[in-house]
């Protein structure tokens, strides 16, 4: 063959070629798969299934503490098909499922395997956002938007997690055109399910759907929606923006009926808003002095907690919760501060204030909690000189020195380990994890748990 052929031929494969890159780029850019959502199954149970093999293929609920009278804070697969989940008391889990094994929370444990989890799903694709301990988003790309690509995608993920972390880390995944739908989408199918919903199926792949499965729809907004005669996906859909606004009361409403349309999306900020510890009290340390010592372990972790974020705080927030259900809360302003003095001074002022307002009729304690409030950057602070955190006068010079004191503090515990150097009195019972709990929308930081 002539030179001049072969250069016809290399000149005609390299219009194909690019011929067929445009039909690839234009199938993308039509397809209507942005994002990938992974949702892990029975995280907590499944993580400790993994740990102990002898809990593998078995009922098992995990709890914050050995009581008849909690709850479960996940259950295993095994002990859903009895009924029994998230939130089920104790008692009522072993009447439905006899020999159902109980395993305390090992919250350090589960935001160790996330962090395992983010590193194999990084190595398929990179992780856009963790929503929570056991989700995450990520955002399609390319030829990834393609069905069959991202279908193949979630396997790999899914082979990946078995092969590298366990058996038993299983995970459902969702595919769509926003993070809403894919959230849904990952709900749809579980355990270890793949679910792909395209902008064209809708509104018809969610119409058999409970307004409670949409993401964002609780009890409260449900009872909202019927209230207004929304009772269905489908009366969902045919609302229009200015009847969605006026039944969610503000701009969320049009923006929810867009992202369910596949348009828009839903995002998370950053910005810190408070620092909150909370404790389940073991049945032997529910009389008051050990429920105060423990909101005093919970002051101290937070103004740790509130140092290393670069935070003050300028209201404190406690709360009880008694064996008889009775509720009690209160608020206390603070001149913005981080100093654990002031902490444990206003939660003194407002424990002596609970005991007197409810009096003998409280009983004894089930959960005490706290919360520092109204979060400012030190950048951003004006400083004080003539009143403490709680009101109190004080002088610049002693301030500063237990800045100092705090900041020594830190250090040694966070060298030494939790509780090497403390202020007063520890609780009586295994403290843990007291303070370090996940949160749904909230993974710890690995410090939290040795402040």
């Amino acid at each position: 063959m002539s030179a001049p052929a072969v250069s016809r031929l290399s000149k005609a494969a390299q219009s194909s070629a690019a011929q067929n890159s445009a039909i690839q780029r234009a199938a993308w850019e039509a397809s209507s798969l942005d994002w990938l959502y992974l949702d892990l199954n029975s995280y907590f149970a499944s993580v400790e299934q993994q740990e102990n093999p002898r809990l593998r293929g078995k009922p098992v609920i995990v709890v914050p503490v050995m009581s008849e009278t909690t709850s479960a804070i996940a259950a295993s697969y095994e002990a859903k098909a009895f009924g029994i989940k998230t939130g089920t008391p104790v008692w009522e889990a072993k009447r439905l499922c006899p020999g159902i094994a109980l395993v305390d929370a090992r919250h350090d444990v589960y935001v160790k395997y996330h962090h395992r989890i983010l590193e194999e799903v990084d190595r398929h694709i990179p992780v856009y956002k963790s929503w929570s301990i056991d989700e995450v988003s990520c955002e399609l790309m390319g030829p990834q938007k393609l069905e069959p690509e991202a279908r193949a995608l979630a396997h790999r993920i899914k082979a990946g997690l078995r092969q590298n972390l366990g058996e038993c880390i299983r995970c459902s995944i969702g595919i769509a055109p926003n993070q809403f739908l894919a959230k849904l989408a990952s709900d749809m199918q579980k355990p270890d399910g793949l679910t792909v919903i395209h902008r064209h199926e809708l509104p018809e792949r969610i119409l058999p759907l409970p307004l409670r499965d949409l993401p964002g729809i609780g009890p409260n907004m449900e009872r909202r929606l019927n209230e207004a005669g929304i009772r269905s996906i489908e009366q969902l859909w045919a609302l229009d923006p200015r009847e969605a606004r006026a039944i969610w009361g503000s701009k969320e409403g049009p923006a929810f009926c867009a992202r369910l349309r596949g348009y828009g999306d839903y995002h998370q900020s950053s910005e810190h808003r408070s620092v909150s510890h909370e404790h389940v009290l073991p049945p032997q340390f529910r009389d008051a002095d050990s429920a105060f010592l423990v909101v005093r372990r919970l002051c101290t972790k937070a103004g740790s907690r509130l140092r290393r974020m670069g935070y003050l705080a300028s209201g404190f927030y406690l709360k009880a919760r008694f064996e008889t259900g009775e509720r009690w809360a209160a608020d206390f302003r603070l001149t913005q501060t981080q100093d654990n003095f002031i902490l444990l001074d206003a939660a003194e002022r407002l424990w002596q204030a609970m005991l007197r307002e409810t009096g003998p009729r409280r009983g004894r304690f089930k959960k005490v909690g706290i919360a520092l409030h109204g979060l400012v950057p030190e950048q951003q602070v004006t400083l004080d000189l003539f009143s403490g955190g709680s009101g109190h006068e004080r002088n610049p010079q002693q301030a500063a020195a237990r800045a100092k004191l705090s900041a020594v503090m830190d250090r040694l515990n966070g060298k030494f380990g939790k509780d090497t150097v403390h202020l007063g009195v520890l609780p009586g019972h295994r403290a843990d994890f007291m303070g370090a709990k996940i949160a749904f929308n909230r993974i710890p930081d690995a410090k939290e748990f040795i402040e």
